[in-house]
């Protein structure tokens, strides 16, 4: 997944930044409202970690203008306000999940999860295709039930592709879901990748439209 958060308090969005680092996601990380609000119109996330009370602009401001420009992005709001009536307002604002401050970052994850799967509109928390099978929260994949080991990139790229069967993703779309914004990226990184998975799951998985990118073909 590739998130932005838009938290302004440091100690926790380092926390939460490291966090999800360590889940394989890729979490670019903004500390006031309109820096946050150019950054989501500029670039494509999975979800929004979005922070309530935020300088210069604030987090419910921010949802409705995002909202009323029609980005259906998913949400998730955080906030120390733990009333009824506060949990509406998010809601009602245009936020998708409200998760109260402290939080387990366990949970956050799982929340974060569960708002993309949705939105893919996938039912079943795994990932299923032909033999294979990819667990996002375990970080697993299975081919005819058996272990292949990927690293992280090659999992998220091999995730990517699955979570979009048919479509045709371009090098630069695939760069932009695997690398945050401080992560250099060596001009044929993706090649790499690619070459990888094919030798560990077979050279028909992932189809190259040359000149447009890569795909995995609905079944």
């Amino acid at each position: 997944m590739r998130l932005l958060l838009i938290e302004d308090d440091k100690l926790l969005g380092n926390g939460i930044q490291a966090g999800l680092r360590q889940e394989s996601c890729i979490v670019d990380w903004l500390q006031d409202g309109v820096a946050g609000e150019h950054a989501w119109q500029l670039e494509t996330y999975d979800a929004i970690i979005l922070d309530w009370n935020l300088p210069k602009k604030d987090g419910i401001s921010l949802l409705n203008a995002m909202r009323h420009r029609g980005d259906t992005t998913p949400v998730l709001l955080l906030t120390a306000r733990d009333t009824l009536d506060d949990k509406v307002v998010g809601l009602d604002s245009g936020a998708d999940d409200y998760l109260v401050k402290p939080f387990d970052l366990e949970e956050l994850s799982a929340r974060l999860r569960a708002l993309v799967r949705r939105n893919q509109g996938r039912a079943t928390p795994k990932i299923y295709y032909a033999d294979l099978c990819l667990d996002p929260a375990a970080h697993t994949l299975t081919q005819a039930e058996q272990p292949v080991k990927l690293s992280n990139k090659e999992l998220l790229i091999l995730q990517i592709l699955l979570e979009n069967t048919g479509k045709v993703m371009s090098r630069q779309q695939l760069e932009e879901a695997l690398y945050g914004w401080n992560e250099e990226i060596e001009s044929n990184a993706v090649e790499v990748f690619i070459h990888h998975l094919r030798k560990k799951l077979g050279k028909q998985i992932i189809l190259t439209i040359r000149g447009v990118g890569y795909t995995i073909p609905k079944l």
